[in-house]
């Protein structure tokens, strides 16, 4: 399956940056300890070392999601790292003596039928930089035709759609990292379309129907046919501003917030212009500018960067089929994973604009690597952000086509419309439900 080799292959090029990282991938995070790397430390040599292991390692009881885990220091995170952020047993026994999750991370694999795939961790600097930085990732920009979408059904898939996952793959990863006549946001949304006619064959016992529906739609896309469709899609900044400032402050109360990620938040806020009198329509004009006049160009220079992400969040979340993990499979539809995935997209364009607006011309690729690699530790490896940030999607009514369209659109295409007063500042507001007061005034408070 040539689309699935070639979209592993970048995962293979990391390579830790050891003490000239800017972050450390033990704090923060429970640091799980599987069974086999717990016997493997049962036989290492008597050792000041293997004191502290013995001591810092916490069994678990039968029926938990891991075996042991290594007990964090609140101060300094995992107790037999260095003050230099190194691993002592990684130094002194090597890669191969250490827990699954410490050896693979920040690598992900995720299994499609017979064939692997790797994704990478953005909330790793070194990842973030390999990833965003990357000028054709999957070496597939420019191809006018999705790598391996003719290739047969694989007859001992676990189901009828999984026959055809590589082909829908090759199309999806087509669709989102090669043609680039549309710009990115509307090949999003017509990935949305796409999920919602997979969906509907499913739905029907139809997958049969599957290879009319890849031609068909690759057929559409290429011949530009629904490029007039878009002029008429509705573009609403404020609502934009709402649902992303709202995305920002999931999880702002109720996990363990880093200082990297505290850095993000101001930089975020400062960047649309906050203060004690900003309204939504201010910080949606701030908005607009930061992307005018800051991100926008720096984009143009690396016009990868979200088209990247994109490409790894795909890859990383097995998507459209599920993620699978130690509970099973996603069983979300592939639009409920669409919705998701465009949520994260909007919340990490929102934060990479708003960042520029705030560093404006100094703003720079390590802005970038610290945005996303910060953001991403904070929610992307905790479990309840998609479903919260789904749920959100359909509380304010942005999980129709009207909705996806005003959460993807460009900022320079969405113009605020009204004033609507923010009670709090807005680092404490972030993330509040918005409460509809007299008029059609709203706050978040």
């Amino acid at each position: 399956m040539n689309s699935i080799k070639t979209a592993s292959s970048y995962a293979a090029q990391f390579a830790c940056v050891g003490a000239d990282c800017e972050d450390t991938c033990c704090a923060g995070w429970t640091v799980p300890v599987d069974q086999a790397a717990f016997e493997r430390f049962q036989q290492l040599p008597s050792s000041p070392l293997k004191v502290l292991l013995e001591a810092s390692i916490e069994l678990k009881p039968m029926g938990s999601p891991h075996f042991a885990i290594l007990r964090m220091d609140a101060q300094t995170g995992c107790p037999i790292q260095t003050p230099s952020g190194l691993c002592q047993l990684h130094a002194q026994h090597g890669e191969e003596v250490l827990s699954e999750t410490c050896r693979q991370y920040p690598r992900y694999k995720q299994s499609i039928n017979d064939q692997t795939e790797v994704a990478l961790a953005l909330s790793c600097p070194e990842a973030a930089r390999l990833v965003l930085f990357h000028p054709n990732l999957l070496g597939i920009a420019g191809n006018t035709k999705p790598v391996g979408a003719s290739e047969p059904p694989n007859l001992h898939a676990e189901s009828p759609l999984m026959a055809w996952a590589g082909q829908i793959r090759a199309l999806i990863l087509w669709l989102v990292a090669s043609n680039r006549q549309y710009p990115l946001w509307q090949r999003m949304f017509l990935l949305s379309i796409f999920c919602h006619r997979l969906d509907a064959l499913k739905a029907g016992h139809t997958e049969d129907r599957i290879p009319a529906l890849l031609a068909g739609f690759q057929s559409t896309v290429t011949a530009g046919s629904l490029r007039p469709a878009f002029e008429v899609l509705e573009a609403n900044g404020e609502s934009q501003m709402d649902v992303v400032l709202q995305l920002a402050g999931i999880l702002l109360h109720q996990s363990n917030v880093r200082p990297r990620f505290v850095e993000c938040v101001q930089a975020f806020t400062a960047g649309i212009g906050n203060s004690p009198g900003a309204t939504l329509a201010s910080l949606t004009a701030g908005y607009s500018t930061a992307h005018e006049q800051w991100f926008s160009p720096f984009l143009a220079r690396h016009p990868y960067i979200l088209e990247n992400w994109l490409v790894n969040a795909i890859l990383r979340h097995r998507f459209p089929f599920g993620q699978q993990s130690q509970a099973g499979t996603d069983t979300a539809s592939a639009v409920e994973q669409f919705d998701g995935l465009a949520a994260n997209f909007a919340l990490m364009r929102g934060l990479l604009t708003s960042v520029a607006g705030h560093y404006r011309e100094q703003f720079a690729a390590s802005h970038v690597v610290h945005t996303v690699q910060a953001s991403s530790k904070h929610f992307e490896h905790h479990p309840d952000f998609l479903v919260k940030a789904r749920a959100l999607l359909q509380e304010t009514g942005l999980n129709d086509a009207r909705g996806t369209a005003i959460l993807l659109h460009e900022a320079s295409e969405n113009k605020p419309t009204a004033t609507l007063p923010l009670t709090q500042d807005l680092p404490l507001a972030l993330g509040r439900k918005p409460v509809q007061s007299e008029g059609t005034a709203r706050n978040l408070s």
